[in-house]
């Protein structure tokens, strides 16, 4: 980040002009600033000066400032490859997709602020400084770009050191030492091929470090410092659908630490630093050599391995094992997940694979016959984890077995290990519950934020006795969690634990209210009211998220069941019929609208609002099953099975569709069928309790 200037501003200001469904943007100087004419935040065309410049390269974006101190990303970004490249011009970062001044993604909407979205990772020592009250941002920061400081901490003790002469000080007086690197080499076996560490990695300074921005990740508080653990400030992703691809690929842009969480180099020991210079920002050697620190080239870098023309980009071990997705148009980003080629595993998960991503006009069945008959049909017999992912995503037969394997596997990568844990939470049985309530225990905090999540659908008593211990836990995130769903059950901790769940759920709030700019933070508070009972603090909170963003699903539909559980019927409908106006076709108001009619006796009209919610989301289960019930309800019940039976062609054996599939089956006289919907779920959880309570006879199994 730059203040814009002649010598930062890399783009065309020489009237140059962009045109892009039907807005033309002309890029300009006055009196030696820089401006953009486009859209604005009411949609007609207006001048904006550029402020500040983002990045070098392959692009450079603009900041534009809006009232209130909001700093806006344009989505008009420059490209700064060469001519030769088809760089040198100017492009918009979502060419495909049709964008007004009332869309979230446009420029001058939330998704674009960089208060929040941008100035924590590219800025060092942010504070945001945003003013409810005022509705304004303050925002400031100890360099505007990221300097030693932000992976070092404070710097006075080290420049201290500096002025010392002689100081034998072996951490420079820099606030935590990144030296896990320190003295360390890393030794090829001549018959693997392969690097064994010399002394194994005790800790993950450096990559936590490194992740605070090269994360996908939730901001809990503001002030990380070197040292500190991860999950006080931050909460990272898991592989969560649409993040990453079932097998663990990258899908949206998740910047690196995800997928390194994943690699085998990570359970190796090897840190960013063994690959990475950080900072002349270059790798520690050019081309296949930076790999073959700790893998022979003779074995590795070779045709007999690779199978390729030495010096094509076959040959490149980036290109098999790091494939790149190419990110804002212009921008390709490699996978750090360092995995091993396998086109038959994307054959049968529908996942990218490298092969055909340089082979763009073949199959993946034509790679995974190639490397068959390269390194024979027995390569690669291990079952992937991208199975058991894919199996609890779409609810396929065995998922539920599948991801307690997973969770109970130490041998798995933590991240992979806690995306299991979120899965395993939708196939209630006892060996489940057992598996996700040990990995309370577990030392990794990811894991064990995953499992306080997965207790939120227990009984209350429940939660309050198994979640009290986490209460203290060592990490904000975990304890802030463990707080949120104790609160949420309506189940206060025994009296001895009280201390520490007044104060972890003082931390919650803290969260919140550092992110009082985002409707999130005012959902959550508005929830926090709600458990305490504050109805009046809950409508205003949730009132305030719809200030900030009307299109927020979530706070309107809060609202109305504040209404509804208040006795405020007309009220509740009335907030949904404003918020379709604010977001229209959204699947959730629709069904919404539709409950909230159920209970007023408009049954005709609560039919078709239910109906416009599973024809807008027909992949989503609860759309359908919301649906079915009502077409059962109001005898309807042919249609009502036909929609569960479609629902389970698209979605798989989702538990709420086929155990009322069953029982619709059943109220229409076929028990054969209703045994078939239940063996359905018996093939892809025989742990769910709700078999053995149903009644019906099941299927035999193959």
């Amino acid at each position: 980040m730059q203040h814009a200037t002649p010598d930062t501003v890399l783009g065309d200001f020489d009237d140059a002009r962009l045109s892009v469904q039907g807005v033309e943007s002309r890029f300009f100087r006055r009196d030696g600033r820089f401006f953009v004419r486009t859209d604005g935040p009411d949609g007609q065309l207006a001048d904006f000066e550029v402020k500040y410049t983002f990045g070098v390269a392959p692009l450079q974006q603009y900041l534009v400032e809006l009232p209130g101190g909001r700093l806006q990303a344009l989505a008009l970004g420059w490209d700064t490859r060469p001519a030769s490249a088809d760089g040198q011009r100017w492009f918009r970062q979502y060419p495909d997709e049709q964008i007004d001044h009332r869309d979230e993604l446009h420029w001058s909407a939330r998704a674009q602020n960089w208060n929040f979205m941008c100035a924590d990772c590219h800025s060092t020592d942010v504070r945001k400084g945003f003013d409810a009250d005022t509705d304004a941002f303050d925002t400031r920061w100890s360099e505007i770009s990221v300097g030693c400081e932000a992976c070092h901490g404070p710097g006075s003790a080290h420049l201290a050191w500096s002025r010392t002469p002689g100081a034998s000080d072996p951490s420079k007086g820099l606030t935590v030492a990144l030296d896990e690197r320190r003295g360390v080499h890393w030794s090829i076996d001549p018959a693997s091929g392969n690097a064994t560490r010399s002394t194994p990695r005790d800790s993950e300074r450096e990559l936590q470090v490194c992740a605070q921005c090269h994360s996908r990740r939730a901001q809990l508080a503001e002030g990380y410092r070197a040292g500190a653990p991860l999950h006080d400030h931050y909460l990272p992703s898991t592989l969560e659908e649409g993040l990453y691809h079932a097998d663990g690929q990258q899908l949206d842009e998740v910047f690196t630490w995800g997928s390194f969480r994943q690699s085998r180099m990570h359970e190796a020991g090897v840190t960013c630093g063994d690959c990475h210079e950080p900072h002349g920002q270059k790798l520690r050697a050019e081309g296949n050599a930076v790999c073959a620190q700790c893998h022979a080239s003779a074995k590795y870098d070779a045709p007999s391995h690779h199978f390729h023309p030495m010096g094509s980009p076959g040959a490149q071990c980036v290109n098999c094992h790091m494939p790149a997705t190419t990110y804002m148009v212009v921008d390709p980003r490699r996978d750090h997940g360092l995995r091993v080629p396998r086109p038959e595993l994307s054959l049968a998960l529908g996942t990218p694979d490298a092969c055909t991503g340089c082979h763009r006009n073949r199959q993946a069945q034509w790679a995974a016959d190639a490397v068959a008959t390269w390194y024979g049909p027995g390569r690669r017999q291990e079952v992937h984890f991208g199975a058991a992912i894919d199996a609890g995503r779409r609810a396929r037969p065995g998922a539920a077995a599948a991801l307690l394997a997973l969770v109970r596997d130490p041998s798995r990568p933590a991240i992979v290990r806690a995306t299991a844990i979120e899965l395993l939470a939708r196939y209630p049985g006892a060996a489940a519950d057992a598996a996700i309530r040990a990995s309370l225990r577990d030392a990794d905090a990811q894991l064990r934020h995953a499992a306080v999540t997965a207790q939120q659908t227990a009984a209350p008593e429940h939660i309050a006795r198994v979640l009290a211990p986490l209460l203290g836990d060592p990490t904000r995130a975990v304890r802030m969690e463990a707080a949120r769903v104790i609160a949420a059950a309506g189940a206060l901790p025994a009296p001895m634990a009280m201390a520490a769940f007044n104060a972890a759920i003082a931390e919650f709030e803290s969260a919140q209210r550092e992110n009082l700019d985002r409707p999130e933070a005012w959902l959550n508070l508005g929830n926090l009211a709600g458990w305490r009972g504050d109805a009046t603090g809950a409508e205003d909170a949730y009132r305030r998220a719809l200030q900030r963003d009307p299109r927020f699903v979530p706070a309107a539909i809060n609202l109305a069941d504040l209404y509804r559980a208040t006795g405020r019927e007309a009220q509740a409908e009335q907030v949904l019929r404003d918020a379709l106006q604010a977001a229209p076709g959204a699947p959730a108001l629709h069904e919404a609208l539709g409950l909230t009619l159920v209970r007023q006796g408009r049954k005709t009209g609560a039919l078709v609002e239910l109906e416009a919610a599973h024809r807008a989301a027909p992949d989503e289960p609860r759309h359908a099953y919301v649906y079915a019930v009502a077409l059962a309800d109001a005898g309807q019940l042919s249609e009502a099975i036909r929609v569960l039976e479609e629902s389970a062609r698209r979605a798989g054996g989702t538990r709420d569709v086929l155990l009322a599939l069953a029982a619709l089956r059943r109220d229409s006289g076929d028990t054969a069928g209703a045994g078939q919907a239940l063996q359905s779920l018996a093939e892809v959880n025989p742990d769910d309790p709700a078999l053995a309570a149903s009644g019906l006879p099941q299927q035999p199994g193959p």
